[in-house]
């Protein structure tokens, strides 16, 4: 198991497939090598939403790094809202840009923002850190 535990904070396993929906290449290459040096086992990597969701399709990631601009939509969102429908055992999405302020409110509160530049540890860390629960996760741990 690769769980750390310290005063102040626990440490949770790194999801074991991400899907890296980004298409500037020198970024993919830092992620890559940051998520393989923590040990994620399976990164499947797409520049477009075309390419994402075909990769969706033929495997569910456990979480999704998602450039909210890519160079084939302006609203790389879309994709967050589809995964959505995908109940409660969807992948946790991290989005990444550089304008986060564009991204709608109810968009962002569907997963975590990364405002690029950003150094891929923190990207990392993110994902080591226990997934966003949505409103209806709160108000029955709160019920519960």
């Amino acid at each position: 198991m690769n769980k750390e535990t310290t005063a102040s904070s626990k440490a949770f396993d790194l999801p074991n497939h991400v899907l890296v929906i980004e298409d500037d290449p020198v970024l993919v290459m830092a992620i890559e090598d940051s998520l393989r040096d923590a040990g994620v086992a399976r990164i499947d990597f797409s520049p477009t939403t075309d390419g994402a969701l075909e990769a969706m399709k033929r495997a569910q990631p456990d979480a999704i790094v998602l450039d909210v601009h890519l160079a084939d939509r302006a609203d790389g969102w879309a994709i967050a809202e589809l995964v959505q429908d995908l109940g409660p055992n969807r992948p946790r999405i991290i989005f990444s840009t550089g304008a986060p302020e564009d991204i709608p409110e109810h968009i962002a509160a569907l997963g975590d923002v990364l405002e690029k530049p950003y150094q891929t540890d923190a990207l990392v860390k993110l994902l080591r850190t226990p997934k966003r629960r949505g409103i209806v996760g709160r108000l029955r741990g709160a019920l519960g």
